[in-house]
């Protein structure tokens, strides 16, 4: 992702309280299990099931869940398009072991 910067990223994730939620690699507490592990991430073919994993929908999807998806637990995030961005890239660096 041009521009975009993974260890930015693992710190909006942290900022942001994404493992609340989710299972992080990466990220050690908390690791929520309301929401999918993100392990592996990277090599996922689907956004929730629903959406081509691409950048751009990821981005989209970081940022606002609910509106892709109406009705599911994520909550839209407090986040910048660029922060979207740097989550997603690390999002992307999360292969399967």
């Amino acid at each position: 992702m041009p521009g975009a910067d993974p260890m930015r990223g693992k710190a909006v994730i942290e900022k942001a309280a994404c493992a609340a939620c989710h299972a992080i690699p990466g990220i050690k507490w908390p690791q929520g299990e309301l929401g999918p592990s993100l392990d592996g991430f990277a090599d996922q073919g689907m956004i929730a099931g629903r959406f081509s994993n691409r950048p751009d929908l990821l981005v989209r999807y970081i940022r606002n869940a609910p509106s892709m998806t109406p009705g599911t637990a994520m909550p839209a995030m407090p986040i910048s398009e660029g922060e979207a961005r740097d989550a997603a890239a690390y999002l992307y660096t999360l292969h399967d072991r």
